[in-house]
């Protein structure tokens, strides 16, 4: 084998391998392909790729609540005050604030949550803690889940920028009361009981803390 035929060999094995690497990184095309299209005929499916009018719409809010009515009115407004609120993360913080604040309650906790209530709200839990101590009364409660979320209603202050939203908890859990004695005064172990909530949460709008408050609760 002269010495033309090896070089024509490695030649045609160095182009092999090119193919095959270029195949593994671009990928292989079949059949026919379209040429490329001109800047006049690419500026229509540009167009269309832009978001939709401002003005429309926000399935962010009519998720959760009518289109034309107050609450979405006031959401829209939450919105404009602080363009970073969104209402589909503040439900999703419901929730876990819901169970932090329902379970740090039964357990007498309150200064575990104290920065996440308001002054009424958190002397109201402090009452019922401090009665149910003095009666020598304590409370068992494993929570088992939240089975409704809903956006109930939402205020708007202008003046003091401070938004409001009501959001109802239908939850279960299992919870006995036992006296000093241990003896079971409220509830039944391994009883499921559903608890229906109205919590209210506020916040000032664009303020530098993130965090909403209860400042009110019902049934």
């Amino acid at each position: 084998m002269n010495s033309s035929l090896i070089q024509l060999l490695v030649l045609a094995g160095i182009a092999v391998f090119l193919i095959l690497k270029l195949r593994s990184v671009l990928g292989t095309r079949e059949g026919f392909e379209k040429p490329p299209l001109s800047r006049e005929e690419a500026a229509p499916s540009l167009r269309r790729a832009t978001p939709p009018a401002l003005d429309g719409p926000d399935q962010d809010i009519t998720d959760h609540v009518a289109e034309n009515g107050p609450a979405a009115a006031a959401l829209k407004a939450m919105k404009l005050a602080e363009p970073s609120f969104s209402v589909g993360e503040f439900l999703r913080g419901a929730r876990g604030a819901y169970e932090m604040i329902l379970m740090a309650f039964e357990k007498g906790e309150l200064d575990r949550i104290r920065s996440f209530l308001s002054e009424e709200v958190a002397a109201t839990f402090a009452q019922a803690i401090n009665a149910r101590e003095a009666q020598g009364l304590t409370s068992e409660t494993t929570f088992l889940g939240i089975r409704e979320l809903t956006l109930d209603d939402a205020e708007f202050d202008s003046t003091t920028r401070t938004g409001e939203i009501t959001v109802r908890f239908v939850s279960e859990i299992t919870s006995v009361v036992r006296n000093k004695a241990g003896d079971v005064v409220e509830g039944a172990a391994g009883e499921v009981k559903r608890q229906r909530d109205n919590w209210t949460f506020a916040r000032k709008m664009g303020a530098s803390d993130p965090n909403w408050q209860l400042v009110a609760t019902g049934d």
